[in-house]
């Protein structure tokens, strides 16, 4: 059965850009509902020893599975995001072969900040903004609710929460404020690039 994964820093680590008190309720209550429902969901399915990736993949599209793509793939999508985030007082920059990858995709590396931030306010409703890699290209994806671009083939390598639990008890109806905040201040580049 699935556990809620510990997370790789302490609750208060991403303050100010995230407080203590939405990592208490994103991940202490949303990301471990999506545990249980698909410890409930699974049973008896044949996909109880699967990983969340080949549950995705195997039930993406599938609309007998919804249940099960849905908690599996919010799941995997909020540990992928805890993983992606490092504490605020450990800086960081991309590693030269990232960011050059990054400038050959995108200009610059402001430039990225500027084109992920556009897709992450566009996002209308509750959904992600991946950075994936689609061959030997770097993009950038919007996915709604719990899609995931591993139903599409691609390799994701950080992503952004933009559900309103995300952000709501720190910033309320500001989520430009949180994508900035967390794009300028939290990116894990060494797990982005372990991902590559």
């Amino acid at each position: 059965m699935f556990t809620l994964p510990l997370l790789p820093y302490e609750k208060m680590a991403l303050e100010p850009s995230m407080s203590a008190r939405t990592l208490e309720f994103h991940y202490g209550k949303h990301h471990q509902t999506y545990i249980d429902n698909l410890n409930k969901l699974v049973i008896g399915t044949g996909l109880e020893q699967e990983t969340l990736e080949n549950i995705i993949i195997k039930t993406a599209n599938n609309p007998d599975k919804v249940g099960i793509f849905n908690n599996a793939a919010q799941a995997y999508n909020h540990d992928f995001f805890w993983r992606g985030l490092r504490p605020a007082t450990v800086p960081m920059e991309p590693a030269p072969e990232l960011l050059a990858l990054i400038n050959k995709n995108f200009t610059s590396l402001d430039n990225f900040y500027n084109e992920f931030k556009a897709a992450a306010i566009g996002v209308f409703g509750s959904g992600w903004v991946w950075l994936v890699k689609d061959g030997e290209n770097l993009k950038i994806m919007k996915t709604a609710n719990a899609d995931n671009p591993l139903a599409y083939n691609l390799k994701p390598l950080w992503v952004l929460d933009v559900w309103e639990h995300a952000y709501y008890l720190d910033y309320q109806n500001r989520r430009a404020d949180y994508i900035e905040a967390v794009l300028r201040n939290l990116v894990n580049w060494k797990f982005v690039a372990a991902n590559l």
